[in-house]
């Protein structure tokens, strides 16, 4: 009776040309994350040398998806509350324009967030940093973009709000979007001795108008 050989199983034998493709593949992965990390410690990190030379990559990089609220050594923090609101215009089938009511973009944001114990970063900071982006890229006196990245800002602000309004409102087509933010100071403590905040800073933008290519991406 021949003796029988237990063998150990053998794992999967990659071939060169796999072994080749693989390697390449983790190199361009760890490549473009070491990039990636570089970029966004050059964003939070004090102004330098290297920072300032490499300003554009850096920004391309970074903005807007990524933009980062905080510094490196100084964080900065919030003081006032800021609530953004839209609002839309509809064209009727016999040609009547209807200007519909305020929705509020960031209540909508605090519902979601108020009792969930996981909020996401997209309802905690997406429509601030929007909000943010544009602020920092207009004048407030008259609204005029103030920065070469401010009709990217004012897409990014429009695309978010169309996301969630719709190509519609009661059946009507959208064609113009207004938005609107109310920025209240925080109140200082009592025992401060600081005087009262201001009275809320209301700031209404003009109507833009809204096409077809403002949706393109868009889910639902």
């Amino acid at each position: 009776m021949a003796q029988r050989t237990d063998r150990p199983a053998t794992g999967r034998v990659w071939s060169k040309p796999a072994q080749l493709v693989l390697g390449f593949a983790a190199a361009v992965l760890a490549g473009g994350t070491g990039l990636f990390l570089a970029a966004v410690f050059l964003h939070v990190a004090p102004a330098n040398s290297v920072s300032r030379l490499y300003r554009d990559e850096v920004d391309g990089v970074v903005y807007p998806e990524f933009e980062q609220n905080w510094k490196l050594f100084a964080p900065n923090p919030l003081q006032q509350n800021v609530t953004v609101d839209a609002r839309v215009r509809t064209v009727a089938p016999d040609g009547t324009t209807r200007t519909r009511d305020w929705i509020g973009l960031t209540a909508q944001d605090i519902a979601a967030i108020r009792g969930n114990p996981a909020p996401s970063h997209v309802q905690q900071n997406l429509l601030r940093r929007a909000w943010d982006f544009y602020e920092g890229s207009h004048n407030p006196q008259d609204e005029s973009s103030t920065s070469p990245r401010g009709g990217l800002a004012e897409q990014y602000l429009k695309r978010i709000a169309l996301q969630r309004i719709g190509r519609e409102a009661d059946g009507e087509p959208v064609r113009e979007i207004q938005f609107r933010s109310t920025a209240v100071t925080v109140a200082p403590p009592s025992w401060s001795g600081e005087a009262a905040p201001a009275a809320p800073r209301v700031r209404e933008l003009p109507w833009w108008p809204v096409a077809d290519e403002d949706y393109r991406g868009l889910l639902g």
